[in-house]
């Protein structure tokens, strides 16, 4: 299996669902998020603060590349924006999209003091950047899933997803 790299905007379940593949492929589960926050001994919150986003999107680009193997990756809301990041975790292994619609994602997010975009923007606002988020998260995935569904017809499509992936992946190089 090679590694699977959840995308899709803040709130669409990546994390959750990461942690959920992870028990049912016995694979590693990372979210980005705490994995930037634990080398960086900051919090996003005060990365964005102190260094700016930029910053912060470049440790997603660098980070990213550490995973290898039986891994699934909750990437950050907007790890997947870079078209060079995406190519990696393409090349790499298999970026699925869980797209679920705003207002699911903004109830999930609404009061979650950690996200700076959430803080520093208003609900019409946070809109915009998921409407202008969608076409690229779309352009830079290998499959998109509808996570507006239960976890564990989530979970099963990601699954199917991944074995299409693995089977493809044999192929091209054997």
């Amino acid at each position: 299996m090679r590694p699977v790299y959840l995308c899709g905007f803040m709130g669409c379940g990546k994390s959750h669902i990461g942690r959920m593949l992870a028990r049912e492929c016995t694979a590693v589960f990372i979210d980005l998020d705490r994995y930037i926050v634990d080398n960086q001994k900051m919090t996003i919150p005060e990365i964005f603060a102190q260094k700016g986003e930029p910053y912060f999107r470049d440790l997603e680009a660098q980070y990213i590349r550490n995973f290898r193997g039986r891994t699934i990756v909750a990437t950050g809301g907007g790890a997947i924006l870079r078209d060079e990041t995406a190519e990696f975790a393409r090349k790499q292994g298999v970026v699925i999209f869980l797209n679920a619609g705003f207002d699911t994602c903004y109830e999930r997010i609404k009061n979650d003091s950690n996200r700076p975009l959430v803080v520093n923007n208003t609900k019409e606002q946070l809109k915009a950047i998921y409407d202008s988020r969608l076409p690229v998260y779309r352009k830079n995935s290998t499959f998109e899933v509808n996570a507006n569904a239960s976890d564990r017809i989530i979970a099963g499509e990601i699954i199917k997803l991944v074995e299409l992936d693995a089977k493809r992946h044999r192929k091209t190089k054997g």
